[in-house]
């Protein structure tokens, strides 16, 4: 693994490069920038996928998103999907400047609410020749309501997220809560999370569970990947299953994508919605699952 550091809208952005097993410098290869969840940071799934991938004969980036982990970016905590479209494009120019990346064999991975940006951002950019997603997160104005109480719930988290927008203009000070929590119903994530809050899983030290920028809300609820589907043409690959968030929408975006190659790679479970979704993170068997599936795309189109 290699520490890399690279530049988007005034940020140094920090990532870990993973090589391929005998790794020659003086080789071009396919390379893969991978994506995690919302708030997480290039030591949780992005960099498991990204380790695991490499050993199929991948280069494959992990890196923190502005605001988050290692990279530069105020305010901090500040979940700006905008901005991390703009960061994966970012990363993907600079790994065309590097002598061991085949610049006309660059694919991207999203995990979960990853998987948003990632589509997004292949959608506008041509430099991406495949694309793959993994217990993806979708969502749209109605998704937002289910999961977030109703209406009414979606509007308050935004008139909350544009005070706390105005404080920080006028004061520089940020308000946070937590980004997840069993005890505390204001968290940004409420519930049995482990995976989250298990230091033996995703609560690495670089994380943080207890701030999440209020501001965000704005622009987390406001999100819809939705119109971009018709802009991917890109070969496409979607794992997911019935037991992971929100699979109806992730069969919506796959059906209204215009690639002539795409797959929708679906896992059975008996696991009931969300829970499924957490083993895709870490769990060896579902991600043993996914490394194959996204292997063995990118192996074909890349």
């Amino acid at each position: 693994m290699e520490r890399v550091t690279f530049e988007s809208s005034g940020h140094q952005l920090v990532g870990n490069l993973y090589e391929p097993p005998d790794y020659d410098p003086h080789k071009k290869y396919p390379t893969l920038v991978v994506s995690g969840s919302w708030t997480t940071v290039k030591e949780q799934m992005a960099g498991l996928y990204a380790r695991h991938l490499a050993e199929w004969g991948f280069i494959c980036l992990a890196f923190d998103f502005s605001n988050f982990g290692e990279s530069e970016g105020e305010p901090r905590f500040y979940e700006h999907p905008d901005q991390k479209v703009i960061d994966i494009k970012n990363a993907i120019t600079y790994l065309q400047t590097r002598a061991d990346v085949d610049a006309d064999r660059i694919g991207t991975l999203g995990i979960c609410a990853g998987s948003m940006y990632t589509l997004i951002a292949s959608s506008q950019d041509d430099r991406v020749k495949a694309v793959a997603t993994v217990a993806s997160w979708l969502q749209d104005a109605e998704a937002v309501k289910m999961v977030y109480g109703g209406e009414a719930g979606v509007e308050d988290k935004i008139a909350q997220a544009r005070a706390a927008k105005k404080k920080y203009a006028e004061t520089g000070e940020v308000d946070y809560i937590a980004s997840v929590s069993e005890t505390d119903p204001t968290a940004a994530m409420y519930g049995p999370y482990d995976y989250y809050l298990n230091p033996a899983r995703g609560a690495v030290p670089n994380w943080s569970a207890d701030k999440f920028a209020v501001m965000s809300w704005e622009d987390w609820l406001t999100l819809d990947p939705m119109p971009s589907a018709p802009a991917l043409t890109q070969p496409l690959l979607m794992v997911h299953s019935d037991g992971a968030v929100l699979p109806d929408y992730t069969r919506k975006y796959f059906n209204q994508t215009n690639g002539k190659d795409k797959e929708l790679f679906w896992v059975e479970t008996d696991l009931q919605p969300p829970i499924h979704q957490f083993y895709f993170y870490d769990q060896p068997k579902e991600v043993g699952i996914a490394v194959e599936q996204t292997a063995r795309w990118f192996g074909l189109y890349l």
